[in-house]
């Protein structure tokens, strides 16, 4: 499965062409498809046999309102509610019922909730460097891994991500790249068109 997701920046290497264009460029950027743009959100997706695998990586701003760490209860109240939002991923990803999918792992990982974040080391360092606006450049990200099973994974042929955009309104795009036995495709969804169909 790892092979199929770690395929997916090359098989797509035409819509990250196509987006290049459009976006910030930041060196320290998480993944080669595209840098930290607010309201952005990328989502990779892989089939093989039975295993459908989710991949999420968004700005924190999309999913918190923020990047910085939390310090007073609000913020900590908001990164434990979203957390807890990321973790349901039946409550994010609609899949079609005839398909059986059941979700068997998740996993939620981000700075802001203490993990670390081996391609951060270096964040630390320039903010030392640029003293008192330090938050100014500060870029948090939130990453979320999905595992589903589907009894029937013949039948899955589109993906809704409605109430992923109604528990996030912040984030208003969402670039999706697909590999599964049948096509690779990327797509571009948002909250007036919210399904992938495949």
């Amino acid at each position: 499965m790892r092979r199929l997701l770690l395929a997916l920046p090359f098989a797509l290497l035409p819509l990250a062409v196509a987006h290049a264009a459009d976006e910030h460029d930041h060196d320290h950027e998480h993944g080669s498809l595209g840098a930290h743009v607010h309201g952005v959100a990328r989502l990779d997706m892989a089939l093989d046999g039975r295993t459908l695998e989710l991949e999420l990586d968004t700005p924190a701003m999309n999913i918190v309102g923020f990047e910085h760490p939390a310090t007073t209860d609000a913020d900590k109240m908001t990164l434990a509610l979203a957390k807890e939002t990321l973790l349901k991923p039946h409550a994010l990803f609609s899949l079609p019922e005839t398909a059986g999918c059941t979700a068997t792992r998740q996993r939620v990982e981000s700075t802001l909730f203490g993990d670390k974040d081996d391609d951060d080391h270096d964040h630390d360092h320039d903010h030392d460097q640029a003293g008192g606006d330090a938050t100014e450049h500060e870029h948090s990200e939130i990453h979320g891994h999905y595992q589903f099973t589907c009894s029937a994974p013949n039948v899955l042929n589109k993906l809704d991500l409605t109430q992923l955009f109604k528990s996030f309104p912040a984030t208003q795009t969402i670039q999706v790249q697909l590999v599964t036995p049948k096509r690779q495709m990327g797509a571009e969804v948002r909250p007036s068109n919210p399904v992938v169909k495949f």
